[in-house]
């Protein structure tokens, strides 16, 4: 397979690799555009073009015609030469040699490097080199503390072991090459839970009553102590919540009178059966982190923007509404990396809408957050007779007990699993994602 981005022209990728997984080395590259060459003993018998954005990318080569080869150099130079992204024309000078190039791409080197600056000239393609500078950054990124984890899966190197994971070390190594091995302990404390369920857990949470250690999907050792409640005082997210209260209102009025009258979308929605069944709904903003396609931000241009000031996680964000004597069951959720703050936006009039987790029970209030930890067991409920509970609910990763490389890894885990479950054909991809 050789791919064309606009870092470096060409990048092969031997045919051993799994396209899918493949797909994704590129990807995490962070290029724009890249076309797809396969080949076959006979010769080039097929070229696929992949749009990622709206910088397109041309074909290396045309679809092969019945009775007539194409050769390389009418079709532009052969493997050396550039798509129509990259450069226009054939250099009659050598560009340098093909080696280091898949390298510098998969370090996201600037195209303006004294590599890539001048993509004009054509490289050769030699397998032998492409396929060591592979094993090079493989073995690189097996010395790892990730890779180590990945490694000592029990199904490591078997045929049952996941490629996501198994790509894990050296996706991260390319995306971010200049960290040190102490800042990855604890990611890959969590990538050894997750390839080895039989790991045991930290005796602080095993032995914590009020939060169930059989409901740990996803779990980074090493955070330190926690409680059902934290101090909302503490986190600047919480203070601009509640200093916008009056704009956050009217922002929520605004998406409402927005799916009124005939044709209009109903946003509210529910990302499990529990939700829908207690009465509970959720107006989401933001999805597994990220936004929402044809969402209208441009309603809700506050809210969206303390939203995003915070590593938003997986799940939802959003306005919850909850109807009047209904509640949600008790319940946990399994991960301790990330936080849970609510802000009330409408209650019902003698604060008789609560949230129990763990031992303690809190009651909304209006322009004031609740800053909670879901892997203790919780439960809500709405004690009005006629009103509904309003408010905006914000899970992101826990800002107070984990470092920002260990957030942007695990963004990019998340971002990049849920892209590949999505390639594998999984139409929905949920919370529980890893």
């Amino acid at each position: 397979l050789v791919y064309s981005t606009p870092h470096s022209p060409y990048i092969v990728i031997s045919n051993q690799m799994k396209l899918l997984s493949a797909l994704f080395l590129l990807k995490a590259t962070g290029a724009s555009a890249f076309s797809i060459t396969s080949f076959a003993p006979a010769g080039i018998n097929q070229c696929t073009t992949i749009k990622t954005t709206s910088t397109s990318s041309t074909c290396l080569f045309a679809k092969k015609k019945a009775g007539k080869k194409k050769t390389a150099s009418k079709s532009g130079g052969g493997f050396g030469a550039s798509s129509t992204t990259t450069a226009t024309k054939k250099s009659s000078k050598k560009s340098g040699k093909s080696k280091g190039n898949l390298l510098s791409t998969l370090n996201d080197e600037s195209s303006t490097s004294k590599q890539s600056k001048k993509s004009k000239g054509g490289t050769t393609y030699v397998k032998s080199e492409q396929d060591a500078l592979l094993a090079q950054l493989a073995a690189s990124a097996s010395q790892s503390p990730i890779g180590a984890a990945v490694a000592s899966s029990p199904l490591h190197g078997t045929p049952e072991a996941d490629p996501f994971w198994e790509l894990i070390p050296s996706l991260i190594q390319s995306k971010f090459p200049n960290l040190r091995n102490e800042q990855l302990g604890r990611v890959a404390g969590f990538a050894k839970h997750t390839l080895d369920e039989n790991l045991p857990l930290e005796d602080s949470i095993v032995n914590d009553k009020w939060r169930p250690h059989e409901d740990m999907h996803a779990y980074m050792p090493g955070l330190g102590e926690t409680k059902a409640f934290h101090d909302p005082s503490q986190l600047e997210l919480c203070k601009k919540l509640s200093e916008n209260i009056d704009t956050i209102e009217q922002e929520y009025e605004a998406l409402l009178e927005d799916m009124e009258g005939n044709g209009k979308k109903d946003r509210f929605q529910s990302v499990t059966s529990m939700n829908y069944d207690a009465g509970w709904k959720t107006l989401v903003l933001f999805y597994n982190g990220h936004r929402i396609k044809d969402f209208p931000y441009h309603l809700c241009p506050v809210t969206t923007k303390i939203m995003e000031s915070v590593p938003l996680a997986g799940r939802i964000a959003g306005f919850n509404r909850q109807q009047s004597q209904s509640g949600i069951p008790l319940h946990s959720d399994g991960n301790n990396m990330w936080l849970t703050t609510q802000m009330g936006i409408k209650v019902p009039e003698g604060e008789k809408a609560y949230i129990r987790v763990g031992p303690e029970t809190r009651r909304w209030k209006k322009g004031e957050c609740l800053l909670y930890d879901t892997t203790y067991e919780h439960e809500t409920f709405n004690e009005s007779e006629d009103e509904e509970r309003v408010v905006l609910h914000v899970d992101f990763f826990n800002t107070i007990a984990m470092t920002k490389v260990e957030i942007d890894i695990m963004r990019y885990i998340y971002k990049i699993r849920e892209d590949f479950m999505r390639a594998e054909g999984v139409a929905k991809v949920g919370a529980q994602i890893l």
